[in-house]
């Protein structure tokens, strides 16, 4: 065959090898042994490569119901979190000939809604992040293989869920505000109805409850600045004791906190400590920097579409949470100091 023509079909290999094209189906797919010979098998494979023979993976995975494509549902694009997330399922994708299309659920948590027309004729299967458990119902995600992240592991819908360690990372934000000692606490919560979240706030009233002499109060904000300044300002500048540490549950709440402190002329974290937690690179970006804790994303999303292929192999996902990391900065201190 000439160079610059059309491409080298199956067929083409099998007439320059002088075997069928079943032949060569074995032989490049690996399927050869005890069917064909060893000297049959390098015909093959020297016709292939003299040919610059490739196979047409899309026709082949279209006859196997194979599309080698899975669907990443994340919240809306509104942290570099989730792109995270994306590179890490990707990545490991990649290694095992799968390609990932990311889709942002327009509604947050959820419900989303189809992106194909059948997402179960499309898709292999769905990694799902942080989202509601009735987020996949449109898509008929819960249909599909389907892996949870940041989710319920008892109410999952998924055939796995994988999950970073929160309860321990707000664990070791409480533990470091005590050891500190602080003892009024005011939790900047997420108003948003989400298993991570109920997560935060119970390990973080628990923990403070097996200490004596600890105020918490709660005052709720979706997960933008503005609100977040409007909540944060509110609560500082309540009747009673002032808190001494702000306890954010994300990092994009602490930078509303922040705003809130100074038009109050609270200083941090002299008059009140700041925490967050994801440790966005807007937590180095604050003045001063914010304690947070750092989540591992991309590595979640490796984890994800490692239990992904695990469920379509019919294999058992590896378990336990990803662990997490206190990065302490300079917005806590000791209370008035």
């Amino acid at each position: 065959m000439a160079r610059g023509s059309t491409r080298p079909t199956s067929r083409d290999v099998a007439r320059a090898a002088g075997v069928s094209q079943a032949a060569v189906s074995l032989v490049l797919g690996d399927k050869w042994h005890g069917r064909v010979s060893q000297a049959t098998a390098e015909r093959v494979r020297e016709a292939a490569r003299e040919l610059d023979y490739r196979p047409n993976l899309a026709a082949r995975n279209l006859r196997l119901g194979r599309t080698r494509t899975v669907l990443l549902v994340v919240p809306a694009l509104t942290t570099e979190f989730f792109g995270g997330v994306y590179t890490g399922a990707a990545r490991v994708a990649a290694q095992h000939g799968f390609g990932v299309v990311l889709y942002p659920s327009p509604a947050g948590i959820g419900p989303a809604r189809d992106p194909f027309a059948s997402a179960q004729a499309a898709l292999d299967g769905v990694i799902a992040s942080s989202m509601a458990a009735d987020a996949l119902t449109d898509i008929r995600g819960d249909q599909l293989p389907l892996v949870m992240l940041d989710s319920d592991p008892q109410g999952s819908l998924g055939a796995a869920t994988v999950n970073l360690d929160i309860t321990d990372g707000v664990r070791q934000i409480t533990d470091h505000l005590l050891g500190l000692g602080h003892r009024r606490f005011l939790h900047l919560a997420a108003d948003i109805a989400s298993w991570t979240f109920d997560v935060r706030a119970h390990e973080l009233a628990a923990r403070l409850s097996e200490v004596p002499g600890t105020l918490l109060r709660t005052t709720r904000a979706p997960i933008s600045i503005e609100d977040a300044v409007t909540a944060a300002e509110a609560a500082l500048s309540a009747p009673g004791p002032r808190p001494t540490a702000l306890v954010c549950d994300d990092d994009k709440l602490a930078a509303g906190a922040y705003k809130a402190a100074r038009r109050l002329r609270l200083r941090i974290p002299e008059d009140v400590s700041v925490t967050g937690l994801d440790d966005l690179a807007l937590a180095q970006a604050l003045d001063p920097e914010l304690t947070t804790v750092h989540l591992d994303a991309e590595l979640f999303g490796e984890r994800g579409m490692q239990a992904l292929l695990a469920v379509l192999e019919g294999r058992t996902p590896e378990g336990g949470d990803i662990p997490v990391e206190l990065v302490v900065r300079a917005s806590t201190a000791p209370p008035g100091g």
